[in-house]
């Protein structure tokens, strides 16, 4: 009996069979989304997804939805979404790593109240903000004729504002962890600010800061609020398009299921290539406070 706890306790055979049991769970909707989406409309209509899936040689397996939503825009679309969603990682990640060091390393007076009003806005609700934020935008237009309500860049300008707080929270916990008598030694020996922020600081953060780019990217990624508003129809993103896809009366669903793992490919990339990252960057930041 002690062999046999001890083996249980080896293999953390309870924790994987709790992680198996989630995992399954979590992927049934999407299974029988793909199942869907690669059954023709006619026997997907009249029977349930499942039957597919236990009697995989006697059903009838097409890709004539992934061929509609291609041709339907669903390639546009997702170069539209790629255009949105890289600048509105970076940028926020460039401004928010600078500004997390120097509430760090650096003094300088009402530091500690920049820093409160930072936290204090990671609170404040996006959909209370995108009036105000369009009605600025539409100024700002009149005023000095440059154009940037209906273009990417309103939407990087309001994806990247509103992360802002969240990701100087992040990364100023994790260099909190940071050896300091390491940057203290590189002061010593003349270093500026701005190299040890490239040299040492920046190398540093990686993990915090692939951690956090998943996160934005995600986000942005799965976001239909802000681009439709910001961006518009004329550059439908993804998530704007599996709308279209589905049609006025949803006749379209097979199309969206489609469209969806179309969808599915770049995130799943990025998330795989920075996943070694991912949990050594939340851990570590959790540290200090």
């Amino acid at each position: 009996m002690n062999k046999v706890e001890h083996l249980f306790r080896r293999l953390n055979l309870g924790s994987t069979i709790a992680l198996l049991i989630l995992v399954t769970i979590w992927l049934i909707p999407t299974v029988g989304l793909l199942v869907t989406s690669l059954r023709p409309s006619s026997v997907a209509e009249l029977s349930p997804w499942w039957e597919g899936l236990f009697n995989p040689l006697s059903t009838v397996w097409t890709l004539d939805a992934y061929q509609t939503s291609l041709q339907s825009g669903m390639l546009e679309s997702l170069i539209n979404t790629i255009a949105v969603t890289v600048p509105a990682t970076i940028l926020p990640l460039m401004i928010a790593a600078n500004a997390a060091y120097a509430f760090t390393f650096l003094n300088f007076k009402g530091k500690e109240i920049f820093f409160a009003t930072l936290v204090a806005l990671m609170v404040i609700p996006l959909q209370s903000s995108l009036i105000p934020v369009l009605k600025g935008m539409v100024w700002f237009q009149k005023t000095f004729n440059i154009p940037l309500t209906g273009t990417y860049a309103s939407a990087w300008v309001v994806h990247s504002a509103f992360a802002m707080p969240l990701a100087i929270y992040i990364l100023r916990n994790y260099m909190m962890t940071l050896p300091t008598a390491l940057i203290e030694a590189a002061k010593i020996d003349g270093a500026s600010n701005y190299q040890i922020f490239w040299r040492l600081v920046l190398p540093m953060s990686i993990p915090v800061i692939a951690s956090f780019a998943i996160f934005q990217f995600l986000w942005v990624w799965n976001d239909y609020l802000i681009a439709f508003i910001f961006v518009g129809e004329q550059k439908a993103v993804m998530t704007y398009q599996l709308l279209r896809l589905l049609g006025q009366y949803g006749q379209g669903w097979r199309d969206v299921a489609a469209g969806s793992f179309i969808s599915l490919i770049v995130p799943l990339i990025v998330f795989f290539s920075l996943q070694r990252y991912f949990t050594r960057g939340l851990l570590a930041g959790s540290v200090k406070g």
